[in-house]
């Protein structure tokens, strides 16, 4: 059995695609026949970000096992398509907090705690990886933020004792740096980078590999200085220039040998890669042969990056249709009964996601409403279809006042009210319905034809849930509860048969969809959406 270690850290600036690097690298390997898996570590304090605010720091990434993460770990997934889990995103708040969990019941034995040891110790126990297979597994470590940065200073002190512990063979270190250019004088700069790697020398840490991000291409003399002042070899000098689209990414980097010089860092075999699949899929990419608009009517829409698990899954299913999704991004606080029409008449599809809060409920409903009566293709997910649920209260059952007791507690009709297992709850982190959980479908509904299974298993991330005792005036009234928990007692998703496609669910679906295996509640989405739109 033998473990190898890939650290990818970053220079210069943040924002560069370390994660998209890193997961790159992951398909590359994978393709190669290695297990692959992947971890980040960020250096803020949070224990975690899931009472962070979607607009500063993106979407929260669900694992199967409950775990809220970075968004990273969603490219992770997506790219190396490996269910990942608890150990695969660490934050200085989880370090912190274990450490003075052990001081508190006297683990250190009276000794004075400090950063070193026992916080970089911390931090390496989180690198080890035991698996009890005979095969080679590479685990690739993504280390947020960039070189120089205080809050990252304890998490380069650990890789650096990992390396001397592991051998350099065994742990290789990969630094992602812009190269800027300057357009007035026609220059790249490599001095940037330089200083960097000159700021981790004096860590005592040696990049292996140098991935520079540059709006042009970099040429052999610039290659040759960064390697000439990085101490490098020109071969490990990689550019890694912005492609049209996201899943292109593996493929670039193959072309500049990632895989080869990574296999080549920790003695690796590195055979010929089987990419068939992939290329087959980013082939599609560039022969689509329709286009949909659909609109996502969320209130985040200020950050892409708080809806992009939701954005990519469309992509998927888009790919799965071999058809271009436009979407239009509306901020469901704009939105009224009086504008609905003017936002929303030119779309072929209506998607209302997950969120939080009372702000831009009442759009939603407005949206939902507008899809529901003029038949346009609609998937609700999470508060998407806890809202649907209450729209169809309104204005199909008659109950005007119905709503969610998160929104309105004095309602007189709580269509949405408070799971059981949720009462007297006062901690928002970790303590919702998190993680994967399983479904019962029944066999005429529009979801058991994607799905293609009775049981399906989906991620969750949501305290609040359909009033059981209002799910029979709703399927008097037309409303499908088309999928329940296995002990009946949970309305998982609804449809609505008079629609041509009317599905909402309270799970996540779009953290389970990949590029080449598109999510099957997507696909339908989107191909309901080209039907709308031939239909026009």
């Amino acid at each position: 059995m033998a473990v190898k270690y890939v650290f990818v850290t970053g220079g210069v600036v943040s924002g560069l695609g370390k994660g998209i690097t890193a997961a790159s690298l992951g398909r590359l390997l994978k393709a190669r026949g290695y297990k692959v898996t992947m971890q980040k570590f960020d250096p803020y304090i949070n224990i975690d970000p899931g009472t962070m605010n979607p607009i500063q720091h993106g979407e929260v990434f669900v694992t199967d096992d409950g775990t809220e993460t970075d968004l990273d770990l969603g490219h992770y997934e997506r790219f190396i398509d490996e269910s990942l889990d608890k150990n695969s995103n660490v934050t200085t708040g989880k370090i912190y907090w274990s450490v003075l969990h052990k001081e508190r019941r006297g683990d250190y034995g009276g000794h004075t705690v400090q950063v070193i040891p026992h916080i970089t110790n911390e931090i390496k126990s989180r690198f080890y990886r035991n698996y009890s297979s005979d095969e080679t597994s590479i685990a690739i470590i993504e280390v947020g933020g960039t070189v120089g940065d205080i809050e990252s200073q304890p998490f380069l002190e650990a890789i650096r004792q990992f390396q001397h512990e592991v051998g350099r063979e065994n742990a290789m270190l990969i630094l992602v740096s812009l190269i800027p250019y300057l357009r007035c004088s026609q220059e790249i700069k490599t001095k940037p980078t330089q200083s960097a790697v000159k700021t981790m020398q004096g860590m005592g840490l040696q990049p292996d590999v140098i991935v520079c991000r540059s709006e042009v291409a970099l040429d052999n003399d610039a290659k040759d200085k960064i390697a000439l002042f990085c101490n490098v070899p020109s071969n490990h000098v990689l550019q890694n220039l912005d492609v049209k689209y996201l899943y292109e990414a593996p493929l670039a980097m193959e072309n500049e040998h990632l895989a080869e010089v990574a296999c080549e860092c920790l003695q690796l075999e590195c055979p010929e890669p089987d990419l068939t699949d992939w290329k087959h899929m980013v082939d599609t990419l560039y022969a689509m042969d329709h286009t949909v608009n659909v609109a996502l009517v969320g209130k985040y829409t200020q950050l892409h990056d708080a809806y992009i698990s939701v954005v990519e899954a469309l992509k998927h299913g888009g790919i799965k249709n071999k058809t271009e999704v436009n979407i239009k991004w509306v901020d469901s606080d704009l939105i009224t009964e009086e504008n609905v029409k003017d936002y929303l008449s030119d779309v072929d599809g209506i998607l209302v996601p997950g969120g939080f809060g009372e702000r831009g409920i009442e759009g939603m409903l407005c949206a939902i409403k507008y899809a529901r009566e003029n038949d346009v293709p609609f998937l609700g997910l999470c508060l998407g279809m806890q809202l649907a649920t209450v729209e169809f209260a309104r204005h199909v059952v008659g109950y005007s006042d119905a709503h969610s007791i998160e929104f309105d507690p004095g309602t007189t009709h709580p269509i949405i009210a408070l799971m059981p297992d949720q009462n007297g709850v006062e901690d928002l982190g970790g303590t919702l319905r998190l993680g994967s959980y399983p479904c019962i479908l029944e066999k005429d509904s529009i979801a058991y034809s994607l799905y293609g299974s009775e049981e399906i298993h989906e991620r969750h991330r949501h305290r609040y849930e359909v009033n059981n005792d209002y799910r029979a005036v709703l399927t008097q009234n037309g409303l499908k509860l088309c999928g329940l928990s296995p002990d009946g007692r949970i309305v998982e998703m609804i449809e609505n048969p008079k629609n041509l496609f009317f599905v909402a669910t309270q799970a996540h679906p779009e953290l389970k969809s990949r590029p080449n295996r598109p999510h099957p509640l997507f696909s339908g989405f989107i191909g309901a959406a080209l039907k709308h739109e031939a239909n026009k």
